[in-house]
């Protein structure tokens, strides 16, 4: 039985450390004046923006993850070989791509815990948001395998001997039972999720073949099997897509969806000190981590830090908004 999955998608709540700009008059950061206008910013040296990145546990849990989905592919290779069940060999191809998959994910951790440079200033944890859209890809792939595998089984039924594939489907629904207990656990991200597809359209694709197996020793049904598969596929590809358009909305730098860039705007403007708000952008730069920046018009320059202190603080806690580019201007004289 080929293995596909579903879940239901969660809001990104990625444990990464507190960490925001530091803005104002006096800093680091070149300051000028036109117009009557007074452009204060201030940017960390950028070993400043190192993040709490995936904590070790994080790889760890994902190449313990990797390492039994090899064995348990090898189990499954030679069992199918062995019961000359198709079935079990083509899962165990799909696990071979799972494979793949959590080794991407793990690569992909490992790169966005490297610090930030002088070429990259927020270092490289965009790469789980690649690593996951390179795993949408790859579900994509699975999917038309499997569809097209499917239909050619309920054409052309082959015969499958039942009590090997239920003896391994019951394995399989341990392994990727730990497997995705595991995962849980990680750091939630978009790259976490893609690879919880994964595990958990094994944990369904084994759970299909255990029904599959169980009908077909009754039976001798043997289309139940590819029907299961397609089932099973058309439940996984809402998932992957979905994964898909948020991997690529990121890519885009388009405004989070936890974030209303109209009411962010709202809060600015109404804020006593600030007459105007223009050139306002929200956009993610990893899971969990989001960046604003805005011109702010304001009615003086005197009490610019405490009101950036105020607003800074504003975004952090009621918007989850850690990295804030706030840029103040007088407003120019009609």
């Amino acid at each position: 039985m080929r293995r596909t999955g579903v879940f239901r998608a969660w809001k990104n709540n990625m444990g990464l450390g507190h960490h925001s700009h530091s803005h104002g008059p006096g800093s680091g950061h070149r300051s000028h004046t036109k117009r009557g206008t007074q452009q204060a910013h201030q940017h960390h040296d950028p070993a400043d923006h190192v993040h709490h990145g995936a904590r070790p546990a994080t790889t760890r849990a994902m190449l313990i993850a990797l390492i039994l989905t090899v064995a348990f592919a090898l189990v499954e290779a030679f069992t199918g070989w062995w019961s000359g069940s198709l079935a079990l060999l083509s899962d165990a191809g799909h696990m071979v791509s799972d494979a793949l998959s959590l080794g991407l994910g793990t690569l992909a951790v490992w790169i966005g815990k490297r610090p930030p440079t002088q070429r990259h200033s927020y270092g490289l944890q965009r790469a789980e948001i690649i690593a996951a859209a390179l795993n949408g890809l790859l579900l994509l792939g699975v999917i038309g395998i499997i569809s097209v595998e499917a239909f050619e089984r309920i054409t052309h039924p082959s015969p499958v001997h039942p009590f090997p594939v239920m003896g391994v489907a019951v394995l399989g629904m341990i392994l990727n039972t730990l497997n995705g207990w595991m995962l849980s656990r990680m750091e939630k991200g978009l790259n976490t999720r893609a690879l919880l597809i994964h595990v958990l359209g094994d944990f369904l694709g084994s759970l299909a073949a255990l029904i599959a197996g169980f009908i077909i020793w009754q039976t001798g049904w043997m289309p139940i099997d590819p029907i299961l598969s397609l089932v099973v596929a058309g439940l996984m590809l809402n998932s992957t897509f979905q994964i898909l358009s948020e991997s690529v909305h990121v890519l885009m730098e388009g405004v989070p969806k936890t974030v209303s860039l109209h009411e962010v705007g709202e809060q600015l403007a109404h804020t006593p000190g600030v007459i105007a708000v223009h050139d306002l952008h929200i956009w993610t730069l990893t899971s969990g981590m989001m960046a604003l920046s805005a011109h702010l018009e304001v009615e003086a320059l005197t009490n610019w830090p405490e009101l950036l202190t105020l607003l800074r603080a504003r975004l952090i806690h009621q918007h989850g908004i850690e990295q804030i580019t706030l840029q103040p201007e007088l407003r120019r004289p009609a």
